[in-house]
């Protein structure tokens, strides 16, 4: 999967797990073009994307393309907390 195939299947993907979980009554349903890729990667045969939306929910994604099996896998996360750590030494 090339990587121009691949973001648009993330995308997608991350559009139509949210519309398949929102409340129906916000009739909020995003697109493939409210979803944005924080970083991806492409190793071998195998893709792996972070996505965010712009609903402002604190959700992240990541999706993992397996091109062995040519499977792909949805990771959904809820941003918890941001905590500085100052004085770090390496």
């Amino acid at each position: 999967m090339s990587n121009n195939e691949f973001e648009a299947f993330a995308k997608k993907a991350v559009a139509d797990y949210y519309n398949a979980r929102v409340d129906a009554t916000s009739k909020a349903a995003i697109t493939a073009e409210n979803v944005y890729i924080v970083w991806m990667v492409k190793a071998l045969q195998n893709n792996k994307a972070l996505l965010s939306t712009t609903v402002p929910d604190n959700m992240y994604y990541e999706l993992t393309y397996n091109g062995d099996k040519n499977e792909a896998y949805l990771d959904a996360y809820r941003k918890w907390e941001n905590v500085v750590i100052k004085g770090v030494a390496i």
